[in-house]
């Protein structure tokens, strides 16, 4: 049987009528605001290049890694998918069978924010006015590659009828950034910056290591073997990254911590780094010292700094060696803030001119040591709920935990932080409308003055994180 796709105009906002439609009021004034997507993983040469997206399953399955980690949890090899394997082995190639597949087990995603996000792209992206299933696949792959063929669909066309101001995307030190400079050199206006992502070569556990410190010595002229060419290194990079329109870094460590080391000490436990001889525990102090490097860094330069940690990377080894990073298999992990980031907030958290934006996938966090944080360091913001928990109820229960303590103004607004460039309206539309719905209750409450949440509603949609940002 063949469904409509519904997306019903009130859909997550409060069940209580006055509060319905105080964020209904709310959410017509932020709607149609410009999209600000200060953080995300989208690929620059879409943009650089403006190809035609090739098909319906290579644009919407293959790079979402909450799609394909959904389908693997029932025992969909990704094989099936079309995800390529690192030894080139045989992998489904019929996109359309890849489409069906996905389409057969679309139930799968009920009461998801994937599900959510896909409706979204499905009906008001494409204009498939059809629920998604295996009746309607075929269909609504005919639908979706008819439309991919015209200029319309291109990605600078999709970028400016989304409405996106800016968008970031995440590329390591060792990247030239030709598509960046590309895109500089064309006549296209859409605004596209990239951030600076060292973990290549400040985790000594990341594969590949030792070669990435070669090549970052090969790309500076420095001796990166030694500590403070190693250090110069580094901001050589964070000022060609600026000259290409980056305005922040990320850190994706396994934990917070920080380190504030003695010079000798750093130079002693970066010989071992160098050396290959340091332990796991040594591994993880030089993370955590180099967390603080940058913020010195970034103290210098401007570059706003965001952590993003917490989160056991390729849990999953046989998927990891089949298939490489980002392929569903991360988890979240307790994570610490309160001792973890003093030794950095003892050196620079009184420094306003500093911007630490911290992220968490530990929600027990948030009242207990992220709020009390960030509501006293100048230093200090909090990043939107994130990944697993970039959802509506994640987003109410952010809000919630860190409102009465933080505010509103110690956080950054959203950002999607995705590689599914077509899904990043639906995302900050998610977020638009939980936190209207979210304001509407404090009205209702009486906790919030009504003209105070209509200047609020655009500050979070829109305000907050493009200057937190710089952007």
């Amino acid at each position: 049987m063949t469904h409509a796709l519904q997306l019903h105009p009130d859909r997550l906002f409060p069940t209580e009528a006055r509060s319905r439609a105080l964020a209904r009021a709310l959410y017509a004034t932020v709607r149609d605001l410009p999209i600000v997507s200060p953080h995300g993983h989208t690929d620059p040469r879409w943009f650089s290049d403006n190809q035609a997206f090739p098909d319906p399953a290579t644009l919407l399955i293959v790079p979402d890694h909450y799609i394909y980690r959904m389908l693997y949890s029932q025992g969909i090899a990704l094989e099936r998918l079309g995800i390529p394997r690192r030894d080139g082995a045989p992998v489904e190639r019929d996109s359309r069978a890849v489409w069906r597949l996905f389409a057969a087990n679309y139930h799968l995603f009920r009461g998801t924010p994937t599900r959510l996000w896909l409706d979204h792209v499905l009906g008001e992206v494409f204009g498939f006015d059809r629920r998604l299933g295996p009746d309607t696949a075929d269909a609504c792959y005919d639908h979706i590659a008819e439309r991919l063929g015209r200029p319309e669909f291109r990605p600078r066309a999709l970028f400016e009828r989304f409405n996106i101001e800016v968008l970031a995307t995440t590329e390591s030190p060792l990247d030239p950034l030709a598509e960046h400079d590309k895109l500089a050199r064309s006549n296209w206006r859409g605004r596209v910056v990239t951030a600076f992502r060292p973990d290549p070569v400040v985790d000594p556990e990341f594969e590949g290591f030792a070669e990435n410190l070669a090549e970052l010595g090969r790309l500076t002229g420095r001796d990166t073997r030694r500590w403070e060419d190693y250090l110069a290194a580094l901001a050589d990079r964070r000022r060609y990254f600026m000259a290409r329109g980056a305005t922040s870094t990320d850190h994706g460590h396994p934990s917070a911590l920080t380190a504030d080391l003695a010079p000798a000490a750093c130079r002693a436990l970066f010989a071992k780094v160098v050396a290959g001889a340091c332990s796991a525990e040594e591994a993880e102090l030089f993370r955590g010292q180099m967390l603080t490097e940058m913020a010195r860094m970034s103290l210098e330069d401007g570059l706003v700094m965001q952590i993003h940690p917490g989160s056991f990377r390729n849990h999953n080894p046989a998927l990891f060696r089949a298939f490489g990073r980002d392929k569903g298999a991360d988890i979240p992990t307790r994570t610490d803030y309160v001792r973890a980031l003093k030794p950095l907030l003892d050196r620079f958290g009184n420094e306003a001119r500093l911007s630490l934006i911290v992220f968490t996938l530990d929600e027990t966090s948030y009242a207990r040591e992220l709020a009390p944080l960030a509501g006293h360091y100048p230093a200090l913001k909090l990043g939107p709920a994130w990944w697993f928990h970039d959802s509506p109820e994640g987003m109410r229960r952010f809000r919630q935990r860190v409102t009465e303590t933080a505010g509103f103004y110690n956080t950054v607004g959203f950002n999607d932080d995705t590689r599914a460039f077509l899904s990043i309206p639906a995302r900050h539309d998610v977020a638009r409308r939980i936190d209207c719905g979210f304001l509407a209750e404090l009205v209702a409450d009486h906790r919030l003055e009504e003209d105070e949440a209509f200047a609020l509603a655009p500050e979070l949609a829109h305000g907050l994180a493009k200057r937190a940002y710089k952007l």
